[in-house]
């Protein structure tokens, strides 16, 4: 935030700051210099004389794929050799490998590829520093010529050239008179236009060689996309000899490919230059497989840190993390690659680990050579607690206590009394109503105001009761009934539309978007749009009605009824989401089929979502962020984390309270904002607190508490805070300014949390300090009690900052103090200073 440009002597003053704030946000003040005893020590907790460093040792070798499967003479499968060592850097070692198989009359290797030879089984044994591995081979069928086929040889072609992309024929309108399905979801459609669509123009059979596909992209005719295949390559062999064929459709039905694997699944590669190569196998619904690596469609995360070829080699650039992806057939699987500088002399510092989150947390610095940030102090740690848990700021009364407390124990304490507040379920209870979109009518909604208060209503007993979240969601996903007798059936009143509600069970409870789905196979994401039409049929058969009072709906099984997809027409019998599909019951709910599977514990999905809803609320991101958009090619930063804590959640029958304790009580929570050497630009790993803006409910309630001027919010009392606000459409500017969601979609994006020039303006010059300072009239009343101006002083910091005045701010304040200078209009330009101070207005 700005200055404020004032009259006053404080008004001209720099905005307060304790020290750790201000190293941790040097733009609020500047970076103070560690002292040389300090310096000195820090320095020597991260070095150590070169001749500490040994050589790092090899602790394992692996080879992948860890099986090798021919079926057919054309089949070929290629290996990769990862070394793994004991400081976490693993190297490709392929080249260095020593490789022999046992029986050659079964099985051979060309440049590095194992080829069939004879039906039967053998293995491949590989050798690297003294270390020895035997691969299992399998040949069946090394006689059998098996035809190019449409879907499994030509249509991946056309993906990997990127034919049937966005930007160009596989967009919705195609290109220069030519469509092809979006990354080929539809191949008898483009067999069609292929071979049948302008007969005779895009396939010459007479002359296989002149076909214009062929001519095309080759470059040989002239071709928007320029060359795509090179001519005698082993794609153009492909297409030429389906050509020659007849360009026909697969006789069968082509078995589909139902998982992608992709190796390594980690890769920590040193040194700029460094190189990984990636395997990826296909396996498909016959139980056979194929190394479809020169086939895949490959992308990086984050080209700065780790590129990637057209051929699945990743290479190290510059120090950071990237999620190499593979997309074939519409599925995609991904591997995280790690860069750090070659030679790196690094030293983990000794840090304790309070449970399983420091443990894991920990394990992957380690990996990126990085240094978790200090613990915080008390008064730090006090205000983020009580901010991340209640949503409210400490009393100075507890602060002053929780300082003064000298027990080991005392910050689990004090996570066990928050949890057990009012406030925490307050808190909750808002950020489900996100979740669940509670609002009242507009023109597409027949959602009356009573009814959405019996549904916050209903909630807010839900969460106060500590109900489990399986039970809570198994309720509204299975809600019966008049939605006035039953407030959950509301669920089925805020959507009615079946597709809108498939899209909203997904993003809400499983954290997956699947909008893209609707129209396409997901082009960054396993879903097609079988898995999407699959899914929406269990809401197809939700009926509705209206109740006697025309506010009111019914809900009910209709029994009957059906979603249609949009390739080919017909209803799409109901699917888990990238699962089965279940026997269902002529007539039976299909939502009850539904919770049992998604709230399963063997079904990961809903509880990881909530594992990582919970996370981000107390470090501000989650460990995949944003948390409803989980997708392969935006992995958790920490996925053997976010597993435990999904664990943990499962364990704890979903008593959410016992993981934010397991959280707010590690050391990983308890960190300094305040960056050192290491993790100044770590931004994904939690190695130290972020810097958050508080929300905009949070942040009016604070103001409302702090001066004493209560808040008259629509449709509650005077004095209530704005975190019980039930309905999604009640606003006014504050809120609105700062961001706070309209409930109109799941999507975490409606909490806007981004800092702007408007927010700024708002504090310094709106009602949203100013009336309320004067309105409180918090210095008169304090100087009316007898306090003394130093007591006054401290008694704002405490309000406003949760901790008390540094010397140095005392020392600065008492210039203002002056002859001529009443001291209720100092302290007044203090109070209003305070409040406008990053160290307010942020979480850190």
């Amino acid at each position: 935030m700005t200055e404020r440009v004032s009259n006053s002597s404080v008004g001209r003053a720099r905005p307060p700051g304790g020290p750790e704030f201000q190293r941790a946000h040097p733009s609020t003040q500047g970076r103070s210099e560690i002292g040389p005893y300090l310096r000195a020590a820090f320095l020597a907790a991260f070095t150590l004389p070169a001749f500490a460093f040994a050589k790092p040792a090899l602790v394992d070798v692996k080879v992948f794929p860890a099986d090798v499967n021919l079926q057919t003479a054309q089949d070929r499968q290629s290996l990769v050799v990862q070394a793994i060592y004991d400081d976490g850097v693993t190297r490709d070692v392929t080249d260095k490998a020593g490789f022999t198989v046992a029986h050659r009359s079964i099985a051979k290797l060309e440049r590095g590829v194992v080829v069939p030879v004879a039906d039967g089984r053998t293995e491949l044994r590989v050798k690297f520093a003294g270390k020895a591995l035997a691969v299992p081979v399998k040949v069946e069928g090394a006689k059998v010529a098996e035809p190019v086929s449409f879907t499994k040889d030509v249509m991946p072609i056309l993906t990997k050239a990127g034919c049937n992309s966005g930007a160009c024929h596989g967009s919705s309108r195609g290109k220069d008179g030519f469509h092809l399905s979006l990354f080929g979801y539809d191949p008898d459609g483009d067999h069609f236009r292929l071979t049948r669509e302008v007969i005779g123009r895009r396939i010459n059979l007479t002359v296989p060689e002149e076909s214009l596909v062929l001519e095309k992209a080759t470059n040989r005719v002239p071709h928007t996309g320029g060359e795509r295949v090179k001519a005698g390559s082993e794609f153009h062999r492909t297409l030429l000899a389906w050509l020659k064929a007849g360009a026909s459709k697969d006789a069968a039905a082509a078995a589909k490919v139902v998982r992608l694997e992709m190796n390594p699944l980690q890769a920590v590669l040193e040194g700029r230059g460094e190189t990984q190569q990636l395997n990826v196998r296909a396996v498909y619904a016959d139980g056979t497989d194929r190394d479809v690596t020169a086939l895949a469609a490959f992308m990086t995360s984050n080209d700065a840190a780790v590129a990637v070829s057209e051929l699945g080699r990743a290479t190290a650039v510059a120090r950071g993390e990237a999620f190499i992806t593979a997309r074939f057939e519409g599925l995609i699987a991904g591997v995280q690659v790690l860069a750090i500088p070659q030679g790196l002399k690094f030293t983990w510092p000794q840090v304790a680990q309070h449970n399983y989150v420091d443990a894991l947390v920990d394990a992957k610095l380690r990996k990126l050579r990085i240094a978790p940030a200090a613990v915080c102090g008390d008064a730090t740690f006090l205000r983020r607690v009580c901010l991340d848990i209640t949503g409210t700021l400490p009393a100075p009364a507890a602060v002053r206590k929780f300082l003064a407390d000298k027990s080991a124990g005392k910050r689990a304490a004090i996570v066990d009394e928050l949890l057990a507040r009012k406030e925490f379920a307050e808190v909750w209870v808002m950020k489900w109503a996100e979740l669940l979109q509670i609002r009242s009518a507009d023109q597409q909604l027949q959602m009356s105001g009573k009814s959405a208060l019996q549904y916050f209503e209903w909630l807010d007993d839900q969460i106060a009761r500590n109900v489990p979240a399986d039970q809570m969601v198994r309720t509204l996903l299975t809600a019966t009934g008049p939605s006035f007798a039953t407030p959950a059936a509301n669920f089925y009143k805020v959507e009615r539309d079946t597709l809108k509600m498939t899209e909203n069970v997904a993003q809400a409870f499983l954290g997956v978007r699947l909008q893209c789905a609707q129209c396409h196979n997901h082009p960054f994401d396993r879903w097609t749009m079988n898995d999407y039409y699959g899914f929406a049929g269990f809401f197809a058969q939700v009926g509705r009605k209206a109740g006697e009072d025309p506010r009111e709906t019914v809900v009910f099984n209709s029994g009957s009824g059906g979603v249609k997809h949009p390739v080919g027409g017909k209803d799409v019998a109901p699917r888990f989401l990238g699962g089965a599909q279940p026997e269902i019951a002529k007539g039976a709910d299909r939502r009850a089929v539904l919770a049992d599977w998604l709230l399963a514990p063997g079904n990961r999905y809903f509880a990881r979502n909530l594992a990582n809803i919970i996370w981000a609320q107390c470090f501000g991101r989650g460990i995949v962020d944003p948390v409803d958009d989980v997708r392969v090619s935006n992995p958790a930063s920490n996925p053997e984390l976010l597993e435990a804590l999904a664990t943990h959640l499962i364990e704890y029958r979903y008593d959410f309270r016992r993981l934010i304790r397991d959280i707010c009580t590690s050391r990983t929570y308890q960190a300094s904002a305040l960056a050192n050497e290491t993790n100044a630009n770590d931004e994904r790993n939690f190695s130290r607190s972020s810097v958050r803006r508080i929300r905009a409910e949070v942040l009016l309630d604070a103001l409302s508490d702090i001066t004493g001027d209560a808040e008259k919010l629509r449709g509650l009392p005077l004095g209530a805070r704005a975190v019980e606000i039930a309905d999604g459409r009640t606003s006014n500017y504050f809120l609105t300014t700062f961001g706070r969601a309209t409930r109109e979609t799941p999507c975490s994006c409606e909490v806007r949390m981004e800092p702007n020039l408007s927010q700024a303006l708002h504090l310094l010059n709106g009602t949203a300090v100013n009336a309320k300072l004067t309105n409180g009239g918090l210095v008169r009343r304090l100087q009316k009690e007898g306090r003394t101006r130093d007591e006054i002083i401290e008694e704002l910091y405490l309000r406003v900052l949760a901790r008390f005045p540094t010397t140095v701010e005392t020392e600065q304040l008492s210039s203002f103090f002056g002859e001529g200078r009443k001291d209720e209009v100092v302290l007044n330009d203090l109070f209003w200073s305070l409040l406008n101070a990053k160290e307010f207005v942020f979480n850190h």
